[in-house]
């Protein structure tokens, strides 16, 4: 890229080890300021980049590698976490050492297409210290070799098919286990023990079997279009109805004697981590997560996971 550009450095704190710049074309980030700002995305061409700009350069591409977080979190099975990005112009060569690339040891360079509606039609480049790039390497291959595993049990089931060629002997069985000819043996010692065979032969079972079975189709109730129309106002009614959103940037636990010591001033630290999603709630109930954004110098959420319905409870 010709200067002048911006670059933005955004550090990894957890799950990942290292650093990683995004370069992008000075026109280009005018244009994003402007929309950042509520504006048309026409009327900050001219201007300079002041630090409210770069800031809301910072905004944006925390947002976008926010995502991208969330994405590795996905793929690696484990928390990732970045710091908030840095962005300064680099607008001669002594601007260089102030975004600190190591001039000492190679780099990747990842070329990305950037389009904003009909604002933006240029690229976005990314650079990556090689060592920080054999790591995400490194996590890829090994989220892959742990996936292989779950495909191995079908091939190790196949041996087990035979063991039911074993079985028609057993099933042949039973035409042998039917003993009434071991109990045919007391006629031949007395006369007297006759009556007694009528209750050893299997009619009973037999009558069980002659039993008819009854089968009849299923009905399933059939409801007229009357009966969903009533059912859709119904649900009409409660499309009007207001509900509280609020959006809860963490929480924290503190003593008594704490909190009597609050003053102006104070700073309260909170269970969540800087470019964490933030919870949405509803009426109290949390049931999606999302990101802060700034519109038009006014505090914003983007929602970026919906929670399932099981996990409100």
């Amino acid at each position: 890229f010709q200067e002048p550009y911006i670059a933005i450095k955004v550090q990894y704190t957890q799950g990942l080890m290292g650093y990683n710049l995004l370069i992008l074309k000075e026109e280009d980030a005018k244009v994003i300021t402007d929309l950042m700002m509520g504006g048309d995305g026409q009327g900050n061409v001219e201007a300079t980049l002041n630090d409210l700009h770069l800031s809301a350069i910072s905004e944006a591409m925390n947002q976008m590698v926010g995502s991208a977080c969330t994405s590795l979190s996905s793929m690696f099975e484990k928390r990732v976490d970045i710091s908030p990005p840095e962005s300064s112009l680099v607008s001669s060569s002594d601007d260089v050492e102030s975004i600190r690339i190591d001039k000492n040891s190679n780099i990747v360079a990842i070329l990305f297409k950037l389009q904003v509606g009909d604002l933006i039609d240029s690229e976005i480049m990314q650079l990556l210290p090689i060592d920080f790039a054999k790591e995400l390497a490194s996590n890829l291959l090994k989220a892959e070799e742990s996936k292989e595993p779950m495909a191995a049990p079908p091939s190790l089931d196949m041996p087990a098919t035979p063991p039911p060629t074993h079985q028609p002997p057993v099933m042949g069985q039973p035409p042998q286990q039917q003993m009434p000819p071991q109990y045919q043996m007391p006629p031949m010692q007395q006369s007297y023990q006759a009556p007694q065979m009528p209750q050893f032969q299997a009619a009973p079972p037999r009558s069980e079997y002659q039993q008819p079975v009854n089968v009849q189709p299923v009905q399933f109730q059939t409801f007229d279009d009357s009966f969903i129309n009533v059912e859709q106002k119904n649900i009409g009614l409660l499309m009007d109805v207001p509900l509280q959103i609020a959006v809860e940037l963490g929480r924290t636990t503190k003593k008594i004697r704490e909190i009597l010591e609050f003053g102006q001033g104070s700073i309260i630290e909170l269970d969540k981590l800087a470019g964490e999603p933030v919870d949405i709630l509803v009426n109290g109930k949390a049931i999606a997560k999302g990101e802060v954004v700034v519109i038009d110098e006014s505090f914003g959420v983007r929602i970026t996971d919906i929670i399932h319905p099981s996990k409100r409870i």
